[in-house]
């Protein structure tokens, strides 16, 4: 009886040994606990992929050997899936230009290897060990650079255009801030010329918006230089009652390129479109003269409308739209600088 209870003494000993011993070493390595923050922490960390988005630059990847694509099209369908591959783990992604021009001058600056890495088109947070390959770095680059376009889900062709423009207008932002830059100072006052119009142009801006009135309205600023023609469009939106809401990136841009205009005394336009509900479009226009816009003419606008801008043939007026001259936006005086 004794060695039976003894016995019975001894099993119960091990089966809680035995459940101990589980409770401690239950969870091992990649246990779903430990797996489940690692997936957890991946979905909230940020993916950039850069897009060759044309044939041409297609192309010009294809001399590293390590660039595993022939076909432009099937590039195109694999970054694609990808993309839609990474949104379904939850994950946030960024699509930036990929330019191979830039990546080989980045590479040369550098002192590093183009041709390495196991993909151009990788994205640079996802994959840790690869931090160092010079295709995630440079993808890094042009995402912090802004030339980007969140992923939401977009088809592939629907997402290429938005990019690309996204691109021009960080280009042109870019270069008319160094034109604006270069400027130097003012001879007479000392003051710093790009400043000073960029203050001008925003000034401008902010009463034409005030002016126009309630409505959606779609602005073009067209700026002529010594070596490209600047563009720069603004969307907003006003009520009846409140200010006009717009985008603050696309507002700077706007009155970056406006600002070239008032410095340079160049001749520079500016174009506003406006939508209501139950209404025809109305289009104003107004050319930068001395520091300011002065309106157009009801004909003038029609003209600048209904011209071919590259052969000057007139073509058709829009169905729905009225050409109406500009009016007077209530600016102040400017200052001349010299």
């Amino acid at each position: 009886m004794a060695q039976t209870d003894n016995t019975k003494r001894n099993d119960q000993h091990k089966a809680t040994l035995k459940a101990a011993h589980r409770k401690k070493h239950g969870r091992r390595h990649g246990t779903p606990h430990t797996t489940t923050l690692r997936r957890t922490l991946r979905r909230e960390a940020p993916s950039t992929v850069g897009l060759l988005v044309d044939a041409q630059d297609f192309a010009a990847m294809r001399r590293y050997g390590t660039f595993p694509f022939d076909d432009h099209t099937v590039y195109l369908q694999q970054v694609e899936a990808l993309l839609k591959a990474l949104t379904a783990q939850g994950v946030h992604i960024t699509v930036a230009l990929f330019d191979p021009e830039d990546f080989e001058e980045f590479c040369a600056e550098s002192g590093l290897d183009a041709d390495t890495g196991a993909s151009r088109s990788r994205f640079t947070a996802e994959i840790a060990a690869d931090t160092g390959a010079s295709r995630s770095r440079f993808t890094a680059e042009i995402a912090a650079a802004g030339a980007t376009v969140a992923y939401t889900g977009q088809g592939i062709d629907d997402l290429i255009p938005v990019l690309v423009s996204r691109a021009v207008r960080q280009a042109t932002w870019e270069y008319a801030t160094l034109l604006l830059a270069d400027l130097g100072t003012c001879a007479d006052c000392g003051q710093d010329i790009g400043r000073a119009a960029f203050d001008r142009a925003s000034h401008l801006l902010m009463r034409l918006l005030e002016t126009a009135g309630p409505g959606t309205h779609h602005l073009v600023c067209s700026v002529p230089t010594d070596n490209d023609q600047l563009l720069a469009v603004l969307h907003t939106h006003r009520d009846s009652t409140g200010p006009a809401r717009l985008d603050s990136a696309e507002g700077a841009e706007f009155a970056t390129v406006l600002a070239v205009a008032v410095a340079l005394e160049s001749r520079g336009g500016v174009v506003l479109r406006t939508s209501a509900p139950d209404s025809p479009d109305r289009v104003h226009g107004w050319r930068l003269a001395h520091g300011g816009l002065a309106p157009l003419t009801a004909g003038e606008v029609f003209n600048a409308y209904c011209t071919d801008a590259d052969t000057g043939e007139p073509v058709s007026p829009e169905s729905g739209v009225e050409y109406c001259a500009g009016f007077d936006i209530g600016a102040e005086p400017p200052e001349n600088h010299h």
